[in-house]
């Protein structure tokens, strides 16, 4: 076993740190998520706490580590006989993204369960999990069917295992860490909730601090063993000082005050439920034991919210996770009722950098507004192709509100990546048929498998009134679900579509798709052109808010190159094919079907067109025609593309056209 870097050499990461051991001393507040860039040592920070954890006695021979003290009476090793236990350290378990479901929940021997009625049963990564660490590394990228496997037994302490009316349970009772990069997709709100504490990192900026890390790590990749042996007497104070925090734990007195104000700062902050209520009060008390004290003290609440209610803000994935620190100070005051919380409650005993996580109240990131919009003024459409921030181009436009869009799926049955939007072929969904097993048996299709092996029993000996089974006979069901799609969105940003007050709601339409794909967890790209040429504003990736992002500082003007804009889209297809071919795309172009500039522009439009007609490529064209005289040139790009267009009023899910739109009907029409 390679020795693991230590906790307490981890260089700055203060919030992340104290996040983790306040997790160690009482796991009841829920877990971690580490949201941040690549290298700046989540994982390592992680893996490292394993270390620091407490031993747990178990029951000997128990697969399931059941307490000796208190054994699970449903354990599938039980019952228990009293007395033989042993201790071992505190596991951590890594779920790797690509698990399957009989990774994580163990696996049933369906063969014996059916010939034998034997409950022959292998645990899987929950029942390791149990009273440990349970690691999930890029947890935004774990597919959604292990999502709700792992809320479940996050939500009810236990993992059931189903199959075909065979059942086995078992306890399941972890610390949850996930970390996560922000670029590569957010997370759904029913699993950002399950995580008690966030906390956002992000690389030192201050060289001394820099070079600090480089020198450490380079030490520990010379010689990991010595490198460790340097830092043993700071770790053994620190898994002293857990147990000690632990044992002090149940002695910490919540006082009404600090009950109120917890209370008052949930709902200044407006987050939905009663879970940010709970974990707050169990992090301040998990605070106040960390520090030696019994008395829970305003300055833990503080820091308890900084920890506890970032996440659980997001309205949608395009909202930056943040705390406006001076409102948490005014409501802290404000409700502050105690005489040893302090006078104005804003003592913070160990700020990370930055002032803690989400501590700004306008991320440098956000989408700034055009404030000045009215003072400039408006440019042409056409002219000569302009450079950046030349005279044709006119300063980003605001986005309309989204709102609810139609359902646009491509046709056909497919066999991508689990998602919610189109047809596919998937381990989970209503079943359609059955099929011999090809690998592990996962899903088993009952009738089909009595069906083949009843016609065998004479011939097997069959004597008394069970079913003789053959491996032979076994049948695996198979299903249709959704998949997710690659979403690539090709964007007129020409100086036909610079109208102020049309490029926002253009803007808008598109947001609102943004937000369709997120909620049918597909990937998306942003191909805009203007001017003389695209450029590929966004390659493929499953983070919606970061395309929120760029479509926000999308300029305009200049001419219309809309034959350069459908060939990059059609290069970005060609190269993610190869990348990721089970996943299938839906090209949406937003434009007013106008193209400009170069020889025979109107042409060549056509012919880059009809590439994504030969290839199957299902689209749609988003109209953006505007004004009384329209000459319907999207519909004929529509044609070209072998799909269909829509403007953007039928785009609204509760327009008249009806509630789905399939982005192929013109072409099966015809």
């Amino acid at each position: 076993m390679s020795t693991p870097f230590p906790f307490t050499a981890v260089v700055g990461q203060d919030d992340l740190r104290l996040a983790l051991l306040l997790n160690a001393v009482s796991p009841a507040v829920g877990g971690v998520l580490v949201r941040g860039e690549k290298g700046t040592a989540k994982s390592t920070a992680v893996r490292a706490l394993s270390a620091l954890m407490p031993e747990v006695d178990v029951v000997s021979g128990c697969r399931f580590s059941c307490d000796p003290d208190s054994p699970d009476p449903g354990c599938p090793d039980g019952p228990h006989a009293p007395g033989a236990f042993a201790s071992r350290p505190a596991r951590m378990v890594e779920l790797p993204v690509g698990a399957s479901e009989d990774r994580l929940v163990g696996a049933l021997d369906i063969e014996r369960a059916l010939a034998e009625g034997v409950k022959a049963f292998e645990p899987g990564l929950l029942a390791d999990a149990h009273r440990g660490i349970l690691y999930v590394d890029e947890v935004n990228l774990l597919h959604d069917h292990l999502v709700d496997l792992l809320l479940d037994a996050a939500a009810m302490g236990a993992s059931y295992v189903e199959r075909e009316g065979v059942s086995v349970r078992h306890a399941a009772r972890f610390l949850l860490v996930g970390t996560m990069n922000p670029e590569e997709g957010e997370l759904r709100p029913q699993l950002l909730d399950r995580f008690g504490l966030t906390v956002e990192v992000a690389a030192s900026r201050e060289p001394d601090q820099r070079v600090e890390v480089v020198r450490r790590r380079l030490a520990y990749d010379d010689d990991p063993a010595v490198f460790a042996a340097r830092w043993s007497d700071e770790e053994a104070a620190v898994r002293a000082r857990i147990v000690a925090a632990r044992e002090l734990l149940p002695s910490v007195r919540l006082g009404d005050g600090a009950l109120r104000q917890i209370a008052a700062t949930c709902a200044a902050f407006e987050v939905d439920g009663m879970r940010a209520d709970i974990v707050m009060a169990r992090t301040a008390t998990a605070l106040a034991a960390w520090a030696g004290r019994t008395d829970v003290l305003a300055e833990d609440v503080r820091q308890a919210a900084l920890l506890a209610l970032p996440h659980r803000r997001r309205r949608n994935p395009f909202d930056a996770p943040g705390l406006d620190e001076d409102k948490l100070d005014e409501t802290l005051e404000e409700f502050g009722g105690s005489d040893e919380q302090g006078e104005d409650g804003d003592d913070d005993p160990d700020p990370g950098p930055g002032g803690g996580p989400g501590g700004q109240s306008e991320p440098d990131d956000a989408p700034q507004g055009d404030g000045d919009a009215a003072a400039r003024p408006e440019a042409g459409e056409g002219g000569e192709p302009q450079p950046s921030g030349g005279a044709g181009e006119q300063s980003p436009a605001r986005s309309a509100e989204p709102f609810r869009t139609k359902v646009l799926s491509v046709p056909g049955l497919g066999q991508g990546a689990a998602g919610r939007r189109s047809r596919a072929r998937t381990e989970h969904g209503r079943t359609t048929g059955a099929r011999r097993p090809r690998g592990a048996l996962t899903k088993l299709h009952l009738a089909a498998t009595v069906q083949a092996a009843a016609p065998h029993q004479r011939a097997r000996g069959r004597s008394g009134p069970g079913l003789v089974v053959r491996r032979d006979d076994l049948r695996q069901a198979t299903r249709e679900g959704r998949e997710g799609n690659l979403v690539l969105f090709v964007v007129d940003a020409s100086g036909s579509m610079a109208a102020r007050q049309r490029m926002s709601a253009v803007k808008g339409a598109v947001l609102s798709l943004l937000l369709d794909a997120y909620q049918r967890r597909d990937k998306v790209g942003l191909v805009t052109f203007r001017g003389a040429a695209a450029d590929v504003a966004l390659p493929p990736t499953s983070s919606v808010d970061a395309a929120a992002v760029r479509l926000e500082s999308l300029p305009t003007g200049g001419r219309t190159p809309l034959a350069a804009g459908l060939l990059r889209a059609h290069e970005v297809l060609r190269v993610e094919r190869l990348r990721d071919p089970a996943r299938r795309p839906l090209v949406v172009v937003v434009t007013d079907g106008r193209a400009t500039g170069g020889p025979e522009p109107v042409a060549l439009a056509g012919r880059a067109a009809r590439l994504f007609a030969a290839d199957g490529i299902a689209s749609v064209v988003v109209d953006c025609e505007s004004g009384p005289v329209r000459l319907g040139l999207a519909g004929q790009l529509a044609g070209e593309l072998g799909g269909t267009a829509v403007t953007l009023d039928e785009l609204r899910a509760d327009s008249i056209a009806g509630l789905v739109k399939d982005v192929q009907g013109s072409r099966r029409a015809a």
